[in-house]
């Protein structure tokens, strides 16, 4: 059985708007009632319909003039809003692991033994190797930043990425669904120069790689 999905009354009333909107209610550049006269129009509170206008100014359809009123401006949406909102929270997902794997690459340079460098080189096979799905890309790409991060003999970071990487998970999964690329990864190369430079003891250059690949990732993402 499927699940319910309970809608927010302003999503509903948005939603109700944007009917109105596409049906040719108002046009293009027209001033749109005022929340007085929208609400019992609308069965719900002025509250509730500032909310709905939020979201459409939000998504490009709306426009708030500041003493002036609300303004058509476009009869759908600029984007598609859940991939949109999707894009918004994958990025930050990226800028949290630019700031723990930059820095935990660059500690694994200084300090990694070398059985942990053995399980680095293991996971990086292992990354080149598996990669037949999406989820199986990720899982093994994880595994790999997993024993970098390890390799940094800091507890709080190791910590703070196992707590991080479900959700971590997702949002790459996510991205790698909404580029649409093929199985094959080419930033495979980045991450053998990324072992190289632990191998060396250059933590300047793992650091500058680890975070080239992330900004990269995440900058990726904002262009589809």
């Amino acid at each position: 059985m499927s699940p319910i999905l309970r809608e927010s009354l302003s999503d509903q009333v948005a939603r109700l708007l944007l009917a109105r909107i596409q049906a040719g209610e108002w046009k293009i550049g027209q001033k749109l009632p005022g929340e007085t006269t929208l609400a019992p129009q609308l069965g719900v509170g002025r509250s509730t319909v500032r909310e709905a206008i939020r979201q459409l100014s939000g998504q490009g359809v709306l426009l708030t003039r500041q003493g002036a009123g609300v303004f058509l401006q476009a009869v759908s949406p600029s984007a598609d809003w859940d991939a949109l909102v999707t894009r918004t929270n994958i990025s930050s997902i990226l800028e949290a692991r630019i700031a723990i794997e930059t820095e935990a690459a660059a500690l694994a340079a200084e300090r990694h033994t070398r059985d942990e460098l053995d399980v680095i080189r293991a996971a990086l096979a292992l990354r080149d190797v598996d990669r037949i799905t999406i989820e199986t890309r990720v899982d093994t790409d994880t595994a790999f930043h997993r024993s970098v991060v390890v390799a940094s003999h800091n507890e709080v970071l190791t910590e703070l990425f196992d707590t991080f990487a479900e959700r971590s998970r997702e949002a790459m999964i996510q991205m790698l669904e909404l580029s649409g690329e093929p199985g094959t990864d080419h930033d495979h190369l980045t991450h053998a120069q990324i072992v190289e430079a632990i191998a060396t003891r250059d933590a300047s250059v793992a650091s500058e790689l680890s975070r080239a690949h992330l900004v990269a990732l995440r900058d990726g993402l904002a262009s589809h």
